[in-house]
């Protein structure tokens, strides 16, 4: 465990420490904080005990650096103290009594700051996989340590202290980045070219490029041009990355609410599950900013807080996720299971698969509309995109819920929101609640008939065209942007070679409840013809699809 580094930047508990004012101590314990930091109970602590080791480090000694792998450290004495190394500022001080440790921790992702040990300090060490027993075995185990390494992450975000910087132009490769952060809440701060003083106090610590998007992670490394594959790389958050040749009892494609379901479910009843998903944890839903209309939250859940949720629940039960990683062929193997090939050439094995891929929006493919994409046009609407529209006009199209969410989460800053649907009546597509909520706000007119015909701008967008054919007459609008939420097109693009029958539209054909032509294949949620495209459908159709799954594997008696 101890590498023998020691830090050598006057961060001892002899010297002064840096920038006192930016020391976060675990002490505070006000409020929500109370939750990130509580207080074990005895029973918790001798838990903890039975299966940890005590270990005693030396003054300044590196317990691990940003990029490593860590294991829960419970403080019995002194303090650690994390890090930033840009500056030498001490962003956490974790005291006597408190534990070291956030919610990626137990997803077996790495340190986002660096751990160093105070004078006098004596730890417990708890390795991962421990930790996980424990979480199994005792309810209050898992109750305190979940909800505090969920709490931590959400403190980690609001402040901005993950020793990530995402760098560039405001432009789309670094709003890809941001979005894949924001969507998968891993903290960051952003550094524009632009802003001159910031890019020159970060150019200090590292070499930025010239020109595009740049990643700088808490151990100093630059990422030049990166891919959201790439971030997820440096930053170590393919969580239980897998291997070649893994085995697991079922793999689900996709984690939106019908995957996350099916993975909840299913590895509460033992099962071994690896859930794989390319975008972001929450899928499409996962961009949802209010959903008002979903069993048990009366004030409405954003779509990404109901991921994060339902997420904390299936790692609770030691289900696996490999992501940013898409499923590219699915084979049928000898004797029944699968060999499910990733994008990085992985195979994993799976005794059962449930498709939970979901769909995707459609692109208009107007002129000039990808080289605004990400620097006025975009595909959701969330945290990232309303400061943009924040007293000017945006305009939204699309008929369904998810454009009627995003129209009255926009109205919140924007000047006035404009809503093109192509449809006389979009009452089929959209719940009544949504239409009477739009047709009743101030900075919100729904446009029927109407359909986007143009975008304008260069570096970004500065307005666009509709044509209203109520009226038979194009209309005009500067606006800051455009959120096209429009029709969807189902993923399955690995599942015909796998015999998988779909309908004429690309969805899949399912018969007796979700099985699909290919047997110990399951299709659930959106990706699947005729369901109902709501999330809590969805939910219900993951939960239930797991009776089906043990049905199968008892067949094979894989077991």
């Amino acid at each position: 465990m101890h590498v023998g580094r020691h830090y050598h930047s006057g961060v001892t508990s002899t010297t002064p420490v840096p920038d006192q004012r930016t020391i976060y101590s675990s002490r505070h314990r006000h409020g929500d904080e109370a939750v990130a930091w509580p207080v074990l109970s005895e029973h918790v602590v001798g838990l903890l005990r039975s299966a940890g080791e005590v270990l005693h480090p030396g003054t300044g000694e590196v317990l691990w650096e940003a990029g490593d792998p860590y294991d829960l450290h419970l403080v019995l004495t002194g303090a650690v103290l994390l890090v930033d190394r840009r500056d030498a500022r001490v962003v956490f001080v974790v005291e006597e009594g408190d534990f070291v440790g956030e919610l990626g921790m137990l997803m077996g992702q790495r340190a986002f700051l660096p751990g160093i040990a105070r004078e006098g300090t004596t730890l417990l060490r708890v390795p991962v996989g421990e930790l996980r027993r424990l979480l199994e075995m005792s309810g209050e185990v898992g109750d305190v340590l979940l909800a505090a390494l969920d709490a931590r992450r959400g403190l980690l975000t609001r402040l901005g202290e993950g020793g990530l910087v995402l760098a560039g132009d405001d432009d789309r490769d670094l709003h890809r980045l941001r979005e894949f952060a924001e969507r998968n809440q891993i903290p960051y701060r952003t550094v524009l070219r632009r802003d001159a003083g910031a890019w020159a106090e970060l150019a200090a610590t590292c070499d930025l490029p010239a020109a595009g998007a740049a990643v700088v992670t808490g151990d100093l490394r630059v990422l030049t041009a990166p891919t959201t594959r790439d971030l997820a790389a440096a930053l170590g958050i393919d969580l239980w990355s897998v291997s070649d040749g893994s085995h697991c009892d079922v793999l689900v494609v996709g984690a939106g609410p019908a995957g996350l379901a099916a993975a909840v479910y299913g590895a509460s009843e033992g099962l071994d599950v690896v859930v794989v998903e390319d975008v972001a944890i929450g899928g499409q839903a996962g961009s949802s900013s209010r959903i008002e209309n979903y069993l048990g939250f009366p004030s409405g859940v954003s779509g990404m807080e109901l991921a994060r949720l339902a997420m904390l629940q299936a790692v609770k039960f030691g289900t696996r996720l490999a992501a940013p990683r898409a499923v590219t062929a699915v084979a049928r193997e000898a004797g029944g299971g699968f060999r499910v090939r990733l994008d990085d050439e992985l195979d994993v094995l799976a005794s059962a698969v449930v498709v939970a891929s979901g769909v995707r929006y459609r692109r208009l493919g107007l002129p000039g509309i990808a080289d605004l994409e990400g620097r006025g046009v975009y595909y959701s609407a969330g945290q990232l995109e309303a400061p943009l529209v924040a007293g000017r006009n945006a305009v939204v199209v699309g008929g369904a819920n998810s454009a009627g969410q995003a129209a009255l989460f926009l109205a919140r800053q924007a000047g006035h929101v404009h809503v093109l649907i192509r449809r006389e009546d979009p009452s089929s597509t959209m719940s009544n609640y949504l239409l009477q909520r739009l047709a009743h706000h101030e900075r919100v007119t729904i446009h029927s008939r109407s359909e986007l015909s143009a975008v304008h701008g260069t570096d970004r967008l500065t307005g666009v065209t509709w044509r209203d054919h109520a009226q038979d007459r194009d209309v005009h609008l500067d606006a800051a942007a455009v959120f096209i939420l429009i029709g969807a097109e189902p993923c399955t693009t690995a599942l015909p070679d796998a015999g998988v029958e779909l309908d004429d539209k690309g969805f899949v054909m399912t018969r007796d409840g979700y099985a699909t032509s290919v047997p110990g294949l399951f299709a659930v949620g959106d990706v699947r013809a005729d369901s109902v495209k709501r999330v809590a459908s969805a939910v219900g159709e993951g939960s239930v699809v797991v009776s089906a799954v043990h049905a199968y594997l008892a067949g094979l008696d894989v077991t």
